[in-house]
């Protein structure tokens, strides 16, 4: 009988705050990681104003030095990582959306240093994972990273923030439903690594968006309460499967290539969900409870809605496999034809 040697690491956050005013417990929850009393805080301009300032305010006794920074770029992580370096920081708060808390993710890991995400929206499932979007100019990389310490969400803050970055974030999150379904399909086929903890909290996040749809509105800061969980679950469900496979499949390849060819038309969240229409027809899937969910909580379900062409989208809908040569998803190591997308983007009113 051979010995049995299987063995994982599972890294994600310690503590999670999240509710109306938790903001001003960061003080208590950088004593409760014991990571000293000297470090950075990234943040940017906007996200400085929103809940930056009042972040320095909570943390008198510490000395915490800050750094403005804009996207989540190889030169910003390295621009970062000087100033970290030379201010002797122990630890970082990531105040911001997407791209600052991705900037710290990767810091965090480089410089072996541990980091609380403190967001100031919620547009993708980013905020708890160990998976950091990567920007060039080739488009984006999903890579490894470090998983936040501490995350502290906090509604009134994120309330503030647009109401349609918060229902990208519903829709990067209801996408879940095809990258499983995708995940679970290579994993029958071609026997890929599977996760059924991760695949569970995953399903649980995307469902529980799909139960709240039709109370996630705007002007209503309980909607961020009813999103803000499944959101971080969803993050925690990479963290548990070592990676993005519980969250990404073809649709978020559909939703790169558009980032690829048509740059800034949409958000990452709104081009998922749109892409997980088509995605979940592909799979013979109820791809209307998809779509019902988007149109109830206010994102787009057309190629016009992400400001793009039907011959735009099925363009993309053509051309997603190649964003991932080593992730097999429904869209095969081919990808699909032109009269295969338009028959699927026509049958599901997308375009």
């Amino acid at each position: 009988m051979n010995d049995f040697l299987k063995a994982k690491i599972v890294e994600f956050p310690r503590n999670i705050m999240a509710g109306h005013g938790v903001l001003e417990q960061v003080k208590d929850l950088c004593a409760n990681i014991h990571a000293g009393h000297t470090g950075t805080m990234i943040t940017g301009n906007a996200t400085m104003k929103a809940a930056g300032s009042a972040v320095l305010d909570y943390m008198q006794g510490y000395d915490v030095d800050t750094c403005i920074v804009g996207d989540a770029t190889a030169e910003n992580v390295e621009k970062v990582e000087r100033q970290v370096i030379e201010f002797g920081s122990e630890f970082i708060l990531a105040v911001g959306g997407g791209s600052k808390i991705d900037t710290a993710k990767i810091v965090s890991k480089d410089l072996n240093l541990p980091f609380i995400s403190i967001p100031t929206s919620a547009a993708h499932d980013g905020i708890a994972s160990n998976r950091a979007s990567l920007k060039s100019s080739t488009g984006s990389r999903s890579i490894a990273s470090a998983s936040p310490m501490g995350v502290i969400a906090d509604t009134e803050v994120i309330f503030k923030a647009p109401y349609r970055l918060l229902a990208s974030g519903c829709a990067d999150v209801i996408s879940n439903l095809t990258a499983l379904k995708d995940w679970d399909f290579a994993r029958r086929l071609r026997n890929v690594d599977f996760s059924r903890s991760a695949y569970s909290l995953s399903m649980f996040a995307a469902e529980s968006i799909l139960d709240a749809s039709e109370l996630i509105k705007p002007g209503v800061e309980e909607s961020v309460w009813l999103a803000i969980k499944p959101i971080i679950v969803s993050g925690v469900s990479m963290s548990i499967a070592g990676s993005s496979r519980p969250t990404s499949g073809a649709e978020h390849m559909i939703s790169h290539m558009i980032d690829l060819r048509h740059p800034g038309k949409a958000l990452h969240g709104e081009q998922c969900g749109v892409a997980s229409i088509l995605t979940m027809y592909l799979h013979g899937g109820d791809w209307m409870q998809i779509r019902d969910a988007l149109r109830s909580i206010g994102c787009p379900v057309t190629a016009k809605g992400l400001g793009l062409s039907a011959d735009d989208l099925i363009d993309c809908m053509v051309h997603a496999h190649e964003i991932r040569s080593d992730r097999f998803t429904i869209l095969g190591d081919k990808g699909i034809s032109k009269e295969v997308a338009e028959t699927v983007a026509l049958a599901t009113g997308v375009i």
